[in-house]
This record gives C-alpha cells, sequence and structure tokens, in this order.
C-alpha cells in the first residue's frame, strides 16, 4: 500500500544500510524490501523529465451536504495533464490512501506526459476527499461498489474535458488498492462501454485486500510492545530523527540528509516495518474518521455529536489511529454491509475483497496485465503464484523492488509505457 509523504523522512531513518544488489540483467540496486519501499528509487536512476509538465489540479463540484467539520471541502480533487494535440489518455487511481497528487501519482504523470500522454489522475476511494464527495456509501473497501464511484466519476470528468482535448483511445493504470480496483472498473467498462478501454495496467496489486492490509497490520506486532504501543513508538522513532538531524552538519531535509540518516542504522528492520505499518495505519485513521462522520455510524464520533469547524480532532485521530483493519472490517466494515444486504456473510465479503472473484474475467482478457515484485510483502504466500497462473506471459515480476520501490526506476517506467503503447505483451 501508498506510504504516507508526511512520514516518508522518518521512514528513511530505520533500516540498516542496504545492500546494493549486483545483477548483471535488472539494475534496481536495492535488495531490501522494506529499504526499496521507503527510499524508492535514487534520483540518478530515474528516467529524465526535462522541461515542465502542465500538471494541473482540478475540481469536480458535487452539491451533496456535508458535516460542518468539511466546511474546506468544496469537490473532489483530481489532478490532469493535457497535451496539446490528439493523443491517447491514460486514467490513474491511486493507491490506498493517495490524493491525485501523491509522489507516485505525479511520477506516473510526469513520465506518461513526457511519453505523449494525455493523463488524467483520480484519488483513491479510501482518500478522505473521495469519501466525503464521490463515494456512494461512503464505506471504502468494497471493490465492486469502489469501481463503480470510480466509473462514475471518470465519466464525469471526462464529459468536462473532452471539449478541451482530442483523444485517440483510452488506457487505465492503478497502483497498489488503485491496481486491484482497475480489474473491477475494467470489467465494469466491458458491460457499460464508455472508454473502452486499450490497456489496463495493474502496477503492485493486492490480490486479496484482506489478506495485504493483514501483512500490514503483522508489522506492528514486532515493535517494542506491539501494536498497542504505536503511539510511543511513532514519537520515539520521530525524537530519534530529530536528534540526528540536530547533531548532523545538515543544510536542509535534502537527498544527502536522508541517505545519510539512512546508512545511520538508527533503527532495526524490524521496527522499519512496524514504522510501514504506522504510516498505513495514518491513512487508515483518516479514512476511518471520513466515513464514521459521513455516515453518523457512531464508530469514533458519537452518533448524536455533531462536530463543528472549531472542534479538536486530536483525540478522534488517536483513537482511530489504535483502530487496525481488523478492527474496521469486523465492528463496522461487516456490519455495514450486512445490514444493507440482510444474509450476506463474512466469507461473501472476503470474496468480494479478492480479485479471485472476478478471475474467469481477468484471466481470459487480454487487455490488462500486471506489473509487480518477487518480494511486494502485500502478497501472501501463494498469492504470486495465483498472479502467474491467471496473467501468464501478461504477468511482469521483478527481482526486487518491495512494495512499488522500483516503481519509478528508468527501466521499470520504460517498459510501462511500453505495455502501454504496444498491442502485445
Amino acid at each position: 500500500m501508498k506510504i504516507v509523504r508526511g512520514v516518508l523522512i522518518v521512514f528513511l531513518l530505520l533500516i540498516p544500510a542496504f545492500a546494493w544488489a549486483e545483477d548483471a540483467v535488472y539494475r534496481y540496486p536495492i535488495d531490501d524490501s522494506y529499504a526499496a519501499t521507503i527510499l524508492g528509487t535514487p534520483q540518478k536512476l530515474r528516467p529524465d523529465t526535462p522541461g515542465e509538465v502542465p500538471i494541473k489540479t482540478m475540481v469536480l463540484e458535487t452539491d451533496r451536504e456535508k458535516p460542518e467539520i468539511f466546511f474546506y471541502d468544496l469537490g473532489l480533487r483530481y489532478t490532469v495533464a493535457f497535451q496539446d494535440r490528439k493523443a491517447p489518455l491514460v486514467f490513474l487511481i491511486a493507491g490506498t490512501g493517495g490524493s491525485s497528487k501523491s509522489a507516485k501519482i505525479v511520477a506516473l504523470i510526469t513520465n506518461l506526459y513526457h511519453a505523449g500522454f494525455h493523463v488524467i489522475a483520480l484519488p483513491s476511494p479510501t482518500f478522505s476527499n473521495f469519501i466525503i464527495n464521490a463515494s456512494t456509501t461512503h464505506v471504502p473497501g468494497n471493490l465492486s461498489d469502489d469501481a463503480d464511484d470510480l466509473y462514475r466519476v471518470m465519466e464525469q470528468i471526462w464529459g468536462q474535458s473532452k471539449g478541451s482535448i482530442e483523444v485517440t483511445d483510452f488506457s487505465l493504470a492503478g497502483y497498489s488498492l488503485g491496481g486491484t480496483e482497475a480489474a473491477f472498473i475494467a470489467r465494469l467498462d466491458e458491460e457499460r462501454k464508455v472508454f473502452d478501454f486499450r490497456r489496463v495496467l495493474m502496477l503492485n496489486p493486492a490480490v486479496s485486500l484482506y489478506n495485504s492490509v493483514s501483512r500490514i497490520e503483522g508489522l506492528l506486532d514486532r515493535i517494542p510492545g506491539g501494536p498497542r504501543r504505536i503511539g510511543a513508538f511513532y514519537n520515539r522513532v520521530m525524537a530519534k530523527s530529530t536528534e540526528f538531524y540536530r547533531k548532523g552538519d545538515f543544510v536542509a531535509i535534502d537527498d544527502d540528509f536522508l541517505f545519510a540518516a539512512y546508512q545511520a542504522q538508527i533503527l532495526n528492520r524490524d521496527e522499519a516495518g512496524g514504522m510501514i505499518a504506522v504510516s498505513f495505519r495514518i491513512s487508515s485513521a483518516g479514512m476511518i474518521f471520513a466515513s464514521d462522520v459521513m455516515t453518523h455510524g457512531g464508530y469514533v464520533v458519537p452518533k448524536n455529536r455533531e462536530l463543528k469547524n472549531s472542534d479538536s480532532l486530536d483525540d478522534y485521530f488517536w483513537t482511530c489511529l489504535h483502530l487496525s483493519f481488523l478492527d474496521y472490517f469486523n465492528e463496522y466494515f461487516v456490519p455495514y454491509f450486512q445490514s444493507r444486504h440482510p444474509g450476506l456473510t463474512k466469507e461473501e465479503l472476503l470474496e468480494a475483497l479478492s480479485i479471485r472473484s472476478i478471475e474467469s474475467y481477468l484471466a481470459s482478457s487480454a487487455k490488462i496485465g500486471v506489473i509487480t515484485n518477487e518480494d511486494d510483502f502485500i502478497l501472501a504466500p501463494g498469492e504470486l503464484d495465483y498472479l502467474r497462473r491467471v496473467f501468464g506471459p501478461r504477468l511482469k515480476v521483478y527481482p526486487r523492488g518491495g512494495h512499488l520501490g522500483n516503481l519509478d526506476f528508468r527501466d521499470n517506467m520504460a517498459f510501462l509505457i511500453d505495455r502501454l503503447r504496444s498491442s502485445t505483451w
């Protein structure tokens, strides 16, 4: 899943200095999966993208009534970069908790624009801005519902955009949860035929949302005191990073500082995994809070409490931060959908959170491909083999890169762009 930008600097302090891989075939240099996930791709190994990209943040206005606490939210925010000539258009879907201007999205927009594509990027259905403005249920996680919401928004945005750009054809790509959702959107488009996607790329997708999130949550078991000590653990890491910066001879928080801090081996690998899980909890906290307020669910905020724009949200944030995905699933998600669909079982919901529920479509659709890594820790045992069986030659597996760490490595990006352009796999 996505790493929250606000705590990225902290992550870089966590793991013992990585081993630079010696591989004559694949030149992405970071062997450790956590290090790759945290550090991403060194600047010198990213594609050259000279010149400016006309990236614009747009707002899709909605007429929904919103609680006063969300007074600042005027509509769904999405991001575009349009060519000044006829070109293919790629829709992008962000990963868990991601906005349409997350670091990964901006990297994809920049490279796709330089490759000659129009680009429209959407936030994740788990991003609070989407929950407030575009979600039908306000309870994200049901892949079919989320895909339906995304597809509707894509239609609306295309309706607003098609008068100002010329498009030859449409493609779709998403990373992490967004990659999983791309599969469901593609299937929906087969029925509605608004876009007739030529290519659909699933980048480091989850096979089962439940399995992947459970694996990320499991990283907290390895921190001192376990998940119950998440606040103390986070504060300790922040204190260590601040002390390292204070004692070092650094002018700014730049690449020199980040790599020096990383190589200082401040925390061990298990603690690094814990911080990856903490970053996910921070994303989830925003999701849970927005969902609970919009549904008046009474899960975190009492049902009879109408939050005002002057109210402090600190207590709610810390409450949400201590809720695991399993808490959200069992105590909030399952009861909500069972109330809407009497007789629905937990097992049926779990099936709906997996691409296995649309396996026959994925196995037969020549337009859909997957790019992932051998060491992507969001995949449960057996799931990589499952992807090999379902997608066959439409699956590209790199030997390392963790979860999305090699997304903007120049060889990876070149392959990704080639797959979008190519008529074959």
